[in-house]
Parts: C-alpha cells; structure tokens; sequence
C-alpha cells in the first residue's frame, strides 16, 4: 500500500466518528497538505504533514504509516504523529476543562428534547464557526 484516500485515513486513525464527517471535513477545505486544500479522494502518503482544522482547533497531523481499515486508539496512534503547537493543544485544555459537567437547566425541567438538543448544537456550532480564524475563505 503506497497511497490512501485522505478522508480513509482520517476515519481509520479516529481524528474522525465516521467516514461521512471525514468527507464533509475535506469539501468544506477543512483538511489541508500545505496551502492546498484536500479533496476527500486525494491520495497521501507516508512523510506527509496535514494540517485539519476541526471543532474550531488547528490540529497538525504527520502521517506515519498508511491505514485503510478503523482500528483501535491504541493501535492508530502508531499511524500518526501529532504536531500541533502546544499554544492549540492548551486552547484545547482550557476549553475542555469542566465540560464533563452538565449544562445548566431550570430546575424541573428534566433532559432536553430533541428539538431542544438540536438547538444547544446548533448554539455550540454557531460559537465555534464564529471563531474560525485560519480557514482562508474563497472569495
């Protein structure tokens, strides 16, 4: 095995829940060799350095050895070595820390509705879109 797609391979190493969100990662030019955005069929290799930005942190990503099929966490760490500056992963940090708590609700108001889920999401989205700053936009 020479080459893989880059949205295999990003799926196969766990950066990504599913194949699908891999994909749309890459059309939407959030995965990166260099300035040149990838499109999911694009083949990489070993050696090279992808730059993916995802839930609003700019991750830098070495590729290590080449995967086609999902393993483990423990076994896809071996596929890749991480590079991101260590100012990005203390930006992770701080952002992740106290998250593992429940969010706040008026008392008896129980567990949120699908509709009121999606809504949360779509506030948690619009927050990290917001503070999007390296996606260079195509004019």
């Amino acid at each position: 095995m020479q080459e893989v797609r880059v949205d295999k391979w990003l799926w196969s190493i766990r950066l990504f829940k599913s194949r699908t969100i891999a994909t749309e990662a890459c059309k939407e030019g959030k995965v990166k060799l260099g300035d040149n955005q990838l499109k999911p069929s694009h083949d990489i290799k070993r050696g090279d350095l992808l730059f993916v930005y995802k839930d609003g942190f700019k991750l830098e990503i070495k590729v290590i050895d080449l995967l086609e099929k999902r393993v483990s966490a423990t076994l896809a760490k071996n596929y890749y070595e991480n590079l991101t500056p260590e100012d990005e992963l203390n930006k992770y940090k701080a952002w992740y820390i106290g998250k593992a708590a429940a969010e706040i609700r008026e008392r008896g108001a129980g567990r949120p509705t699908k509709k009121e889920r999606r809504e949360i999401d779509g506030h948690k989205e619009n927050f990290l879109n917001d503070n999007e700053f390296w996606i260079e936009q195509d004019d």
